[in-house]
């Protein structure tokens, strides 16, 4: 059974690739320092899984304390990268804070492949990282424009580096960044799911408050962008789904295809408004979302949703679950949490 580091393991992403890996047949080994995760997750994967997964508690910054856990894992086949800050409206209050840890992190962490001879890695970009586009929906080969967050801007960055690194003499290190648009839901057996410390930065947690009566109304920020109902358009794509895109990265990083560094954008290839959201979750739960109309969020693009060819056709990976099972199942997560949660 194949060893694959899993950075920010116990994050939203992160904990749902753990399961698909493990259920792939590899063994997921998580680092986390529990910035913005619970390590109650572990009790949620312990459920799923019928067994634990060694974890360490670790800032991935910590270049001593992230050393001694390739020391103690001496046979890692892999490394999926996620620890990361990850809210766009954030990021421009704690710019520092957010170029400090997402590229710390990163480097920190080649560093030390570099030297224990880890080769394959699997880096967690984002949508972000094209900016404003001119045309939709964006490929691959889309321009990179200039990003409209600091967190838009450690993505493109970190991309950077790795495609700086796969330039050099010496670099044994092989890539794949798969770019993110918006995952939602949570695994259909209710055990883990998006858990936000604090105030939701994203869309689907203040929903699913509101409608469990945790939260009075949702702000929906902005109804005037040039989109067909004013609101944001997003690519939302079911975690699990996106989960298993990491497996398949990780496989074709093991088989050896593909170049020095690969980009995939992962999304549905669909885009749908945050009116349109409301809408589907109130389908698909029955429950009536009270929301009103707010500013928009400083560092929010317009709209973006993917064009997902090139991982159809590259890494054979297509979404399977729809925006209304996807919003279930968040809604059956958030029934399971305590009122306070």
């Amino acid at each position: 059974m194949k060893k694959i580091l899993v950075t920010g393991g116990t994050g939203y992403i992160g904990s749902h690739t753990v399961v698909a890996l493990r259920e792939a047949g590899f063994e997921p080994i998580i680092v986390d320092n529990y910035a913005n995760s619970s390590g109650k997750v572990l009790d949620g994967l312990r459920a799923i899984l019928s067994s634990d997964v060694r974890n360490y508690e670790v800032d991935c910054t910590d270049r001593a304390a992230f050393r001694r856990v390739f020391e103690a894992e001496s046979d890692l086949a892999g490394v999926i990268h996620f620890a990361a800050f990850k809210a766009v409206g954030e990021s421009v209050q704690k710019p520092l804070a957010y170029f400090q840890n997402n590229l710390g992190s990163l480097l920190v962490l080649l560093e030390l492949m570099r030297e224990f001879k880890v080769n394959n890695l699997v880096f967690s970009s984002s949508c972000t990282v094209y900016g404003i586009p001119d045309q939709l929906p964006v490929t691959e080969e889309t321009p990179t424009k200039p990003a409209s967050s600091p967190y838009g801007r450690t993505k493109q960055m970190c991309e950077d580096i790795l495609r700086d690194l796969s330039q050099a003499d010496d670099n044994e290190v092989k890539s794949i960044l798969l770019r993110y648009f918006n995952p939602i839901g949570a695994h259909p057996s209710a055990k883990i799911g998006e858990l936000p410390l604090g105030v939701p930065q994203n869309l689907i947690p203040f929903v699913t408050q509101t409608a469990a009566g945790i939260r009075e109304k949702l702000t929906i920020n902005g109804d005037t962008y040039d989109t067909p109902d004013g609101t944001n358009i997003r690519d939302y794509i079911h975690v699990v789904d996106l989960a298993k895109a990491h497996v398949v990265a990780v496989q074709r990083l093991l088989d050896g295809k593909g170049d020095a560094v690969e980009t995939f954008n992962v999304g549905t290839g669909r885009g749908n408004s945050v009116l349109e959201v409301v809408q589907a979750f109130e389908r698909a739960t029955g429950q009536k979302l009270n929301y009103v109309i707010g500013p928009p969020r400083t560092g929010d693009v317009p709209a973006i949703y993917a064009d997902v060819t090139k991982a159809t056709q590259e890494l054979g990976f297509k979404t399977e679950s729809t925006l209304d099972e996807a919003l279930a199942s968040a809604w059956k997560w958030q029934q399971t949490l305590p009122a306070n949660a």
